[in-house]
């Protein structure tokens, strides 16, 4: 988990990049807890077997104390709940690269889903999904608060 945080927070590109900029810290891995060594064969194996829903739910409990420590009183709207916006972002991929991204013929994408708090400026739920998938589709997939207010748009 320090090894996949570190990669994201230097904007590492793939597994070598990551195992690279960590050489560079080997002296120091007993003091930022990573143990003896980091190795790429043991990075690889613990992400090929490591459930992705551990991160989920922790990064969702990161996404929750940030909202909680951050929250403004400054909204220019008076209202009693939570404000969010929900949107979506179609982002590009190589389909020779990324062959399961098939959005149209000749082109490759995912979307991303994102319900926004305006209040805080903080994303409350990210979803990915393939590029075909409309907003208005991934409308069931979130939950819903009494008393908040969900602004979309029509396209």
């Amino acid at each position: 988990m320090l090894c996949m945080i570190f990669g994201q927070l230097t904007a590492r590109d793939s597994m070598r990049d990551l195992m690279l900029s960590l050489e560079a810290h080997n002296r120091k891995y007993y003091h930022l807890g990573l143990g003896k060594s980091v190795t790429r064969t043991n990075l690889g194996k613990t992400n090929r077997n490591r459930d992705y829903r551990i991160y989920e739910e922790f990064a969702y409990v990161l996404i929750e104390e940030a909202r909680s420590s951050v929250y403004k009183d400054d909204f220019e709207v008076k209202v009693d709940g939570n404000v969010y916006a929900f949107d979506s972002s179609t982002i590009d991929l190589c389909l020779s690269v990324l062959w399961w991204a098939k959005f149209r013929k000749n082109k490759g994408g995912i979307k991303l889903h994102t319900l926004y708090d305006v209040k805080t400026s903080i994303p409350s739920i990210v979803l990915i999904t393939t590029a075909k998938v409309h907003d208005v589709n991934m409308l069931d997939a979130l939950t819903y608060e009494a008393g908040n207010f969900y602004i979309m748009d029509k396209d």
